[in-house]
């Protein structure tokens, strides 16, 4: 039920992340012929402009968004080197790829790299003549994402700021471009990097009392629709209405660090499940009501080779052998009940090898693995046993 409430508004709006800092991924081939026959996801954004990802694309319709490395964005100022870059990676494709968006860079002005910084916008129209000269600017758009921290003031969301220094100097100019060009502004919102014990349920859109702005009298349910608003505002402050904001971020992890608030399987599922039923519902936002957010869940796998905590290689969807972490209604009706018996099968030998291993097991982890097997386990000498099932009576 849950796949065919949802597959009408995900087919447009929702994509995905595919990241590939793993050692244990499948082929991007393989990727590509998953999604497009098991899933209803058919946006997909790559964090680089890989040749056999492309090719593995092709024939799918799947809208793809490739990104350039941060360290091109220098060498994309100069016209001959970007109609090169178009000429080398994206001509070969563009006849069987769908090619829809350029990323230049990836939260640049995170970087505080100011080498970086002032050429990003440079590259971008450079980029942008480029692929005018091939006749591709009307099918192939360029912008750049950017993280919160962009922001000097989020809260209350009517008062949402740009930084100063990059406000005018910066952000102005890259608004003027994307106005010019009809492409969206770009932001990474993580509810999850702002949440903590107090405010959990504001992040997880549970039902909550909400947060009043008291500049506009506006109630706000959850905490992402407050993030958007603030970068709306912090837009409109310079000026502008009519940019398109796309998500290219956003999600939960499934795994965390002892003592992490929120990180567990049954979070990470809430929140993108409810995410994709917000988003693609057309209610919009206090200060953008009645839109769709196109909107690009992080991330496609579970990732292990990604530095940093735990929770940074355990954003993913799916596990490297394409089984769902958990179900947020993007598998297709057939692909769903496979998945499932398939899922349940993996997760039962997981725990079972596992326990095995440290010949030990949490009251919790029994509670885990029989919620994620679909079977009922029990002790047996410290040693998980699946029980028999029950016989007919």
């Amino acid at each position: 039920m849950l796949v065919s409430v949802y597959t009408q508004g995900v087919k447009g709006s929702i994509g995905v992340n595919y990241g590939t800092e793993a050692d244990n991924l499948p082929p991007p081939s393989k990727v590509a012929r998953f999604l497009l026959d098991s899933t209803v996801i058919r946006r997909v954004r790559v964090f680089d402009a890989d040749r056999e990802k492309l090719r593995a694309f092709a024939g799918t319709g799947i809208a793809i968004t490739i990104t350039i490395p941060n360290d091109q964005i220098p060498h994309l100022t100069n016209l001959t080197f970007a109609q090169e870059w178009v000429k080398d990676i994206l001509l070969p494709h563009t006849h069987a790829t769908n090619i829809v968006r350029i990323l230049v860079g990836n939260e640049v002005l995170s970087t505080v790299n100011k080498l970086l910084i002032s050429n990003l916008v440079p590259a971008m129209q450079t980029l942008h003549d480029a692929l005018t000269g091939e006749s591709l600017d009307g099918d192939i758009k360029i912008s750049t994402p950017h993280s919160l921290g962009i922001l000097s003031n989020s809260s209350p969301p009517s008062m949402g700021k740009f930084r100063q220094g990059y406000d005018a100097y910066i952000l102005k100019p890259l608004l003027n471009f994307l106005k010019a060009t009809n492409s969206p502004f770009v932001i990474n919102p993580y509810p999850f990097f702002a949440s903590s014990d107090d405010n959990l349920d504001y992040a997880l859109f549970r039902p909550t009392l909400g947060v009043v702005d008291e500049n506009t009298n506006l109630t706000y349910t959850n905490m992402l629709d407050g993030q958007l608003d603030a970068v709306f505002s912090a837009i409109k402050r310079l000026g502008f209405t009519d940019i398109n904001i796309v998500i290219g971020e956003t999600g939960w992890p499934s795994r965390g660090d002892i003592g992490q608030t929120g990180v567990d399987l049954e979070s990470a599922a809430e929140y993108n499940r409810k995410l994709i039923q917000h988003v693609t519902s057309g209610i919009g936002t206090p200060l953008m009501p009645n839109t769709t957010f196109e909107t690009y869940i992080f991330a496609l796998f579970n990732e292990d080779l990604k530095p940093g905590p735990t929770c940074e290689r355990n954003f993913g969807l799916f596990d490297p052998n394409l089984t769902p972490v958990y179900d947020v209604g993007i598998l297709k009706p057939v692909a769903n009940a496979a998945k499932r018996i398939q899922h349940g099968v993996s997760d039962t030998s997981n725990c079972m090898k596992n326990n095995r291993r440290d010949n030990t097991v949490p009251l919790q982890s029994l509670k885990h693995c029989s919620m994620r097997s679909g079977r009922k386990l029990s002790l047996t000498g410290g040693v998980l046993v699946p029980l028999p099932p029950r016989a007919a009576t």
